[in-house]
């Protein structure tokens, strides 16, 4: 039997790089899903259903929470988004690990609800940055960008509840780095335990 997998959760500013870090991690560690959330809020250009995100209607995710499905969930920036209960929950019975790409008040529902989770926070490298990303992308107006501004100020204050941060000057480099920390918790001996005593027990005098 597969041991249980490990939830991760990647949070950050918006306009911080996250979504791009996990983007570029998927295809390079293995056994590892990316938890697709619902949201209520419009695709993006270029976004496609069941792939960024399950997008439903404000009536619809009020039913789902009302159901129990969600293992988190959040209204930001006037929509709601969710983490699906039952897909985590599978995925890390089948030994799968998970990444969960979530805003910082979600993440901390999560950690309280799963101590276990491995938390880590993307800063981006200035204020300055970030505000310049945000423009570059073209995704908002300026009244949108100086709104999700003036809440990064908040949310950064955060970053010390994560287990690990990743400063994303480049994006090369931060893939790296969020890929060694998977790497390395997966050598955890909790992780790695029942290898470990197979091989153990091939040591015994009995064996030899």
């Amino acid at each position: 039997m597969s041991n249980r997998g490990t939830l991760y959760i990647i949070s950050a500013p918006s306009g911080s790089g996250k979504t791009s870090l996990a983007g570029r991690l998927l295809p390079e560690v293995e056994r590892l899903k990316f938890s697709v959330s619902h949201t209520t809020r419009g695709e993006r250009r270029g976004e496609q259903h069941g792939v960024e995100y399950f997008f439903v209607s404000a009536a619809e995710f009020e039913q789902m929470i009302e159901q129990d499905a969600f293992l988190e969930w959040a209204q930001v920036y006037g929509n709601y988004y969710g983490t699906s209960r039952a897909f985590v929950e599978s995925e890390l019975a089948s030994g799968y690990d998970v990444l969960l790409d979530i805003d910082i008040q979600g993440a901390l529902k999560v950690k309280q609800a799963m101590p276990e989770a491995v938390m880590v926070f993307v800063l981006p490298p200035s204020f300055a940055e970030l505000g310049a990303r945000l423009r570059r992308r073209g995704l908002d107006d300026e009244e949108v960008i100086e709104k999700r501004l003036g809440i990064a100020r908040n949310e950064i204050k955060y970053y010390k509840n994560y287990d690990y941060v990743v400063i994303n000057r480049d994006l090369e480099r931060s893939v790296q780095e969020l890929k060694s920390i998977f790497m390395a918790n997966r050598c955890r001996v909790s992780q790695r335990i029942s290898e470990a005593e197979q091989i153990v027990a091939t040591f015994r005098e009995s064996d030899i």
